[in-house]
């Protein structure tokens, strides 16, 4: 039932997203069998009571003994059209769904010019879309860093994508600029100011929330990081001014391209994992990778025995 429902999810997801309606002809099939298979595919993917569901008309198809038949979603104007199939002697219906295999944005996703941490030339990517003031974001770059690096050394590379969520959160934006105003000289550096932001994001936002503060903070971190790692600071003072948000929202654009709708939001070769996941799920998604490249993972760790309870306090409290 979980992937029935997880369809539903997503049939929900495209008609809040503005699916273009298409034209159907009306449906050639006896009014009984409709409706049994309405209510057939209502109970079976669990769709909303409040989306209406219409059958459109059987055609030829590729399959041997199927026809193709279009059920049409709507709600609020919206509409969407999914493709079955159902058997020459309508006793079985089929979805039907095709992926194209030569149309996938996550694989093509721009990281020119962009840190890397770990190794350069390792073979599997990790490509994480960060909001440096969300704390999901925080949770999960505490989980790439150092557990997650050091488990796999050189045989990964991290790189982070600019995904500000300006709507909740007030200073991502001038958090990403100054960031890449780092990045712009020194990879390294880069690393250490979102290092430090992951893992301060309260002190930034300070007890009066105050967001010209917030500001201020933000470019006080940049500057003193870019004096730890001796950057050019005329450079570096310009480049805050200015605050320029291009490299930024070309990178959200490419974040709706595909898809993406909160942080933190990770591709693994590809791979999407959706928010903040327990590491070992994490490390489940590289392991993969890993495979697919033929390498062979580094060995999962032994599970930590529970710690022994003190002498005698088995019976503590007992009568």
């Amino acid at each position: 039932m979980l992937h029935f429902r997880l369809l539903a999810a997503l049939l929900a997801i495209g008609l809040t997203a503005g699916c273009k309606a298409q034209t159907t002809a009306p449906s050639n099939l006896p009014a009984p069998l409709q409706r049994r298979i309405e209510v057939m595919i209502r109970a079976q993917y669990d769709v909303p009571s409040d989306v209406n569901l219409t059958i459109g008309a059987r055609q030829t198809s590729q399959f041997t003994g199927y026809e193709t038949l279009p059920v049409i979603l709507s709600k609020g104007g919206k509409t969407q059209e999914l493709s079955f199939l159902i058997s020459a002697d309508e006793k079985k219906l089929v979805h039907l769904s095709t992926i194209d295999l030569t149309k996938d944005p996550a694989t093509s996703i721009d990281i020119s010019g962009r840190p890397i941490r770990g190794n350069p030339d390792a073979k599997v990517t990790i490509i994480n879309f960060d909001d440096l003031e969300c704390p999901f974001c925080a949770r999960m770059h505490q989980e790439l860093f150092p557990a997650t690096l050091e488990r796999y050394k050189n045989q990964v590379r991290f790189v982070y994508k600019d995904d500000p969520l300006t709507d909740l959160h007030p200073w991502a934006m001038h958090a990403s600029v100054d960031a890449n105003c780092l990045a712009n000289q020194s990879g390294a550096v880069y690393w250490t100011y979102v290092d430090y932001l992951h893992a301060h994001g309260d002190e930034i936002t300070g007890p009066d929330r105050n967001l010209q503060k917030s500001f201020a903070a933000l470019d006080r971190i940049a500057r003193q990081e870019s004096t730890v790692g001796k950057l050019d600071e005329t450079e570096l003072n310009a480049c805050i001014a200015k605050q320029d948000e291009t490299v930024v929202r070309a990178s959200l654009k490419e974040a709706e391209t595909l898809g993406l709708d909160g942080t933190p939001e990770l591709f693994v070769n590809g791979e999407r994992i959706n928010g903040a996941v327990p590491e070992d799920q994490l490390w489940a998604v590289i392991d993969r990778a890993l495979r697919a490249q033929g390498e062979t993972p580094p060995p999962m760790p032994a599970p930590t025995a529970p710690a022994k309870p003190p002498a005698g306090a088995a019976g503590a409290g007992g009568k």
